[in-house]
């Protein structure tokens, strides 16, 4: 079928609409080429040349197929790109282009004429575009209920994936408080329970920087030695967790075998680092160590690289009792002197690690909030005093980290 001479858009349509009808295309693929044809043809015949517009059959032992191919007369003119058109060509040329359309295999044909001089639309065309607007209309709202029954599956999706990452959640946290709870029974098991020392109020707080995960390297240690002096140990070691507490536990472990073996108080922390280097080479420690006599208040401190110890005077002058030495794991470790004083009945004194004073990134700052803290809080019993210590110097946190605070009073 041939229609040849076609110099007006309608006059196009109606000959693609034509053999469309006669080949029984769907009403879509009836529109489709419709457009595509009218839009490759419309700068030649805007230019003044006709177009012509043929139909074959073609049969090649599959589905057969219907090649139209519209021929705008090697004008010159450029066309759209195939694939670029409402119904994609398969081939073009510079003066043709074809479309291959797929035939129902058991239809037949009856050719129809096809007027070629139309310049205006053709009786009916009205009706075959309402035919085709419909058949849009009708693809549209499809398309609208498939896109509400796609969100509707999308919003239960998410939904069940939302309920899903809530229980897995809340899972999690219940994991990890068995966890914490598991560690922080652990941890309190090494911890070794308040002395019953008479002339002594003891009293201590430890704080993990993560209640869901307790362990840390802040220890203590305290005994009584053969003579009747009271030992305590505070050890701050390096890092979080487990490893931290293993760490820490041996510096404790290996003070108390010193301690107990007799050696003097200013070799301790060296000789512990000499102990343990060639175990653990990255090991460091910070450790403050007291020696107190209760009957008469003698007080002898040796450290390494740790925060001081504060004394509270029973009358409410403060002191920090510096102790210049290196850590363990540090270079050159160990106390370079022992400091030495006295307390008095009702003095309290303090021992602590970083975390109590650093909350807010300045320790100065937090040395001289601590002193102003302890005296505030004097009057409490000092099984409680540590604690309310904590609270207060927490009130706001810069920089968590494990907090362990010591207090040690002498009864007046």
């Amino acid at each position: 079928m041939t229609a040849t001479d076609l110099r007006s858009l309608p006059a196009l349509r109606h000959a693609v609409r034509s053999l469309a009808d006669t080949h029984r295309l769907g009403v879509e693929v009836r529109a489709r080429l419709a457009l595509a044809a009218a839009r490759v043809a419309a700068p030649v015949v805007d230019a003044g040349f006709p177009v012509a517009l043929t139909a074959t059959r073609e049969d090649d032992g599959g589905a057969p197929l219907l090649a139209v191919t519209l021929d705008h007369r090697a004008c010159g003119i450029g066309v759209p790109p195939a694939d670029e058109l409402p119904l994609a060509a398969h081939s073009t040329t510079p003066s043709t282009v074809t479309w291959h359309i797929a035939l129902d295999a058991a239809g037949e044909t009856t050719p129809t004429p096809v007027r070629a001089d139309a310049d205006a639309p053709p009786d009916g065309e009205s009706e075959v575009l309402l035919k085709e607007l419909g058949a849009a209309l009708a693809q549209v709202d499809a398309l609208k209920a498939e896109h509400r029954l796609l969100k509707h599956e999308l919003a239960e999706t998410n939904s069940g994936v939302l309920a899903l990452y809530v229980q897995l959640d809340e899972r999690d946290q219940q994991v990890r408080r068995a966890h914490g709870r598991v560690l922080r029974e652990l941890e309190d098991a090494l911890r070794p329970p308040v002395l019953d020392v008479p002339g002594l109020e003891l009293g201590v707080h430890y704080a993990p920087a993560d209640s869901e995960a307790p362990t840390g390297g802040d220890l203590y240690d305290w005994f009584v030695l053969p003579d009747g002096t009271v030992h305590i140990t505070v050890v701050d070691a390096l890092g979080h967790g487990v490893r931290s507490t293993r760490t820490a536990l041996n510096v404790t472990h290996a003070v108390r075998t010193l301690a107990l073996e007799g050696h003097p108080l200013h070799s301790i922390v060296a000789r512990t680092n000499e102990v343990l280097a060639p175990f653990d080479p990255a090991l460091m420690a910070t450790v403050l160590l007291a020696r107190l006599r209760p009957e008469t208040g003698e007080l002898h401190l040796a450290g390494g690289s740790h925060p001081p110890a504060l004394l509270l005077r029973r009358g409410g002058c403060t002191e920090y009792l510096e102790t210049p030495g290196r850590g363990i794991g540090f270079p050159l470790p160990g106390s370079e002197e022992v400091r030495r004083t006295r307390m008095r009945p009702g003095d309290l004194l303090l021992l602590y690690t970083d975390g109590l004073t650093e909350s807010r990134r300045d320790p100065e700052e937090g040395e001289a909030r601590l002193a102003r803290a302890i005296r505030g809080h004097a009057h409490r019993p000092t099984a409680h005093l540590p604690r309310a210590l904590a609270k207060e110097m927490h009130a706001v946190i810069l920089h968590a980290d494990d907090t362990l605070a010591l207090a040690v009073r002498l009864s007046a």
